[in-house]
């Protein structure tokens, strides 16, 4: 099947269905073309302002001309100069140029490409950080909520994915919110520890800047710190070569991988959960879950969750092979992997927060089904109970014990080999050694008493640790989130 020309049809070329189909907009827009190329345009800027108040001849107009043009960039214009000059910076120079003449002469005055490019990908980055934290936040305030209504729910609590001791439902969504917290603070750390890289030069040593300055040390450091902060960065790298470090973008990329993991176990929680038929994930009116089987409520949002997940998880071997593999100074080699491993990152770490919280606030909760799983375990769960009670009311231990461990024996053996209900209590009330306790059997088995200090932990845990690492945050909640798809 020929391909139409990409001019005459958008959907002949292929396009990541991370920006078509998942991402919200603003970080679609934090990665596009517009927001690097403008950017450029504002460092050339700065740049130029720093120059001029250190005394180098550039004049008010050249800085009038260059501001009045920022946001007008002739694409086909910088397209056509790249494929002639093969240089993506010199092709935007030169675009810009076009409509600044009065300032051509002194765009990108001492600088290397590095000097856009670098500068233009830590202020993605860190603006790609300032969107995933209130998104992080919001997830965390979802669920914080959600483990505030079911902190005194009973439910069966698993080891080994095997029956285990009761917890209850909010204690459990409890470690899921601990990771994300873990997440919150790794990635504000992430983010303030993202330094500028200034203005450096060629191999990083600002040895065209001196000689801009005549060989004035002190200006070149106040030109540093004057463009640093006019792109909002309180500290620029001291040493670089021709980039940054490329152990910073290991660093970005580590603790969204880590994101990534806590989200993959948060949502295969549900998915099993789901299976359970105790929690499921919201589900619409309309919504089909198989084209094959109607009654199926597949949990396709913690699968698209996990999915994606694995593949953030994954693109942090990009910069670390990298970082390893630069060459002294620099090796054009981490350009086009940087192109697409960064942007990918930020792109799906907003997606499955975007879904999450689509998830945590729409989360169904069964307590019934949650009971009857109980009851079904519940009994083996109490024997130590009923041994104690047996005890005080003058019994001998290892009698009872005995006692207990033939009748759930039986029990087990309905369970397992002949599909029934755990009838083990019922066994003890028709054994005349046990009517000591008779009266106290169902306040054995009370599923609140085996919870132990579930409920307080997550009244403590979401006041003291959870909520005011929210405070930042508050005026960013907002309402609930919608998939498109």
């Amino acid at each position: 099947m020929a391909a139409p020309a990409a001019e005459e049809d958008a959907l002949a070329r292929y396009r990541s269905p991370l920006v078509s189909r998942y991402a919200s907009a603003e970080m679609g827009f934090n990665f596009s073309e517009r927001k690097k190329f403008g950017t450029w345009r504002r460092l050339w800027l700065y740049l130029a302002q720093a120059e001029k108040s250190l005394g180098l001849p550039i004049t008010d107009e050249q800085i009038q001309e260059m501001e009045a043009n920022l946001d007008n960039i002739d694409f086909k214009m910088a397209a056509e100069e790249e494929k002639k000059l093969r240089h993506d910076v010199m092709a935007h120079v030169h675009t810009f140029a076009h409509c600044c003449p009065k300032a051509a002469a002194i765009i990108h005055l001492g600088a290397t490409s590095c000097y856009v490019g670098d500068n233009t990908d830590l202020i993605v980055l860190r603006d790609g950080f300032n969107l995933l934290l209130p998104k992080l936040a919001r997830v965390i305030s979802r669920l914080a909520d959600f483990a505030e209504m079911y902190a005194d729910l009973p439910t069966l609590g698993f080891t080994h994915y095997q029956p285990a001791q009761l917890t209850t439902v909010g204690k459990r969504c409890c470690l899921w919110i601990q990771d994300l917290c873990m997440d919150l603070q790794n990635l504000e750390r992430a983010r303030d520890d993202l330094r500028f890289r200034g203005v450096k030069g060629t191999t990083g040593t600002q040895a065209s800047f001196l000689q801009l300055f005549e060989g004035d040390h002190s200006k070149v450091e106040e030109l540093d710190r004057l463009v640093t902060a006019k792109a909002g960065f309180k500290r620029a790298y001291m040493v670089t070569g021709q980039t940054y470090s490329r152990k910073v973008d290991i660093e970005v990329l580590s603790v969204l991988a880590s994101l990534g993991a806590s989200i993959h176990k948060i949502c295969t929680d549900i998915r099993l959960l789901a299976n359970l038929k105790e929690i499921e994930e919201p589900f619409e009116k309309d919504q089909i879950g198989s084209s094959a089987m109607p009654y199926k409520r597949n949990p396709m949002r913690s699968e698209r969750c996990c999915s994606l997940a694995r593949h953030l998880m994954t693109l942090v071997l990009d910069p670390l092979q990298t970082a390893s593999v630069q060459w002294f100074e620099r090796t054009l080699d981490d350009s086009a992997n940087r192109r697409v491993c960064l942007a990918e990152a930020f792109l799906t770490a907003d997606i499955i927060l975007s879904t999450l919280q689509n998830i945590s606030e729409g989360l169904v909760v069964y307590p019934k089904v949650i009971e009857r799983r109980i009851r079904q375990e519940l009994p083996f769960m109490a024997t130590e109970n009923i041994i104690m009670a047996m005890v005080k009311a003058g019994g001998n231990r290892q009698d009872c014990h005995e006692k207990i461990r033939v009748l759930s024996q039986q029990a087990a053996a309905v369970v397992k080999q002949e599909g029934g209900d755990n009838d083990f209590i019922a066994r003890v009330r028709a054994d005349p050694y046990f009517s000591p306790i008779y009266k106290q059997l169902e306040s054995l088995l009370d599923p609140s008493s085996f919870t132990g200090r579930a409920p307080q932990q997550v009244a403590k845990f979401l006041k003291e640790e959870v909520r005011p690492a929210l405070i930042p945050y508050q005026s960013k909640m907002g309402g609930k989130i919608e998939l498109a798809l």
